[in-house]
């Protein structure tokens, strides 16, 4: 399969264990960081997928590397190329799609356990909540046709879908080494905006014993799900699966079930929000 892509916009702002759940099931990555430097490639056709991971930035900023990741956003949508967008990814995603992006009433920074919508239940195991890690000032709006998958106390939209692609205005790939570091190198930004939604760095990494694991439990659910999307859009969709089968009772609910499909002759399925 050609490989999912993976766009880091900061060196602290890494993959983290989305990393480690696409190669548990053996799929092919490439990384690139055009805020280092990187040429964003032209052609999304070039990969299963596409993931965009967060940044200091803001979406819209006028620089050149942020135009030429939503071009290539754009050819993915028109190509039903499935994308996953992580804060600033899932902010890009949603400008793509023509939402505005604007600074949420308060910065969001810590965990937090969001509501998970009806809808999108599913994707998350059946689960009503969802424990997540933030660390953003901006938000989106809803794009048109969007179906709402995660709201949060102080920020409305904290996630959506539309199809294949899966916006969040959170972070679920955080580990323990990935919270300590943006503690440490955002220690300035916690002390100055100490507030309702902001939680102190003692209290951030206090929470990683308890909060951690249940961040990865839904992160686990719902990368499931996105990969089940990819997996159903490629050439030998069907054999891939068959041939992963083996690591499905740890993948969460929508590979196992893409699975059991596919063994009783239904590899056209649609899964969660594939």
């Amino acid at each position: 399969m050609r490989p999912v892509a993976i766009f880091q916009h900061d060196p602290h702002q890494r993959p983290g264990y989305l990393q480690a759940f696409l190669q548990s099931w053996h799929v092919p990555v490439v990384h690139f960081n055009p805020e280092m430097g990187d040429a964003v490639p032209l052609q999304a056709r070039d990969f299963s997928g596409l993931v965009l991971l967060g940044s200091n930035r803001s979406v819209n900023d006028p620089l050149a590397w942020i135009a030429q990741e939503m071009a290539l956003l754009r050819q993915a949508l028109a190509s039903d190329i499935p994308v996953l967008g992580h804060c600033f990814g899932g902010q890009l995603l949603a400008r793509v799609m023509g939402a505005p992006v604007t600074r949420n009433p308060l910065p969001c920074i810590g965990w937090e356990t969001l509501h998970v919508t009806p809808p999108a239940q599913a994707l998350f195991g059946g689960a009503t909540e969802a424990m997540a890690f933030n660390w953003h000032h901006e938000t989106f709006a809803m794009p048109h046709g969007a179906t709402r998958a995660l709201f949060g106390t102080h920020c409305r939209n904290k996630g959506f879908t539309v199809g294949p692609h899966i916006g969040l205005q959170c972070h679920l790939e955080v580990t323990e080494d990935i919270v300590r570091d943006w503690c440490a190198a955002g220690a300035a930004e916690l002390l100055a905006h100490r507030g309702p939604a902001v939680q102190a760095a003692e209290d951030i990494v206090a929470g990683l014993r308890d909060r951690l694991p249940r961040t990865r439990e839904a992160a686990q659910r719902l990368y499931a799900c996105w990969l089940a999307g990819v997996l159903q859009r490629q050439p030998h969709g069907v054999q891939a699966v068959l041939a992963m089968g083996r690591q499905a009772l740890g993948a969460g609910a929508c590979l196992p079930a893409l699975v059991a499909r596919t063994k009783r002759g239904s590899p056209d399925s649609r899964i969660g929000v594939v």
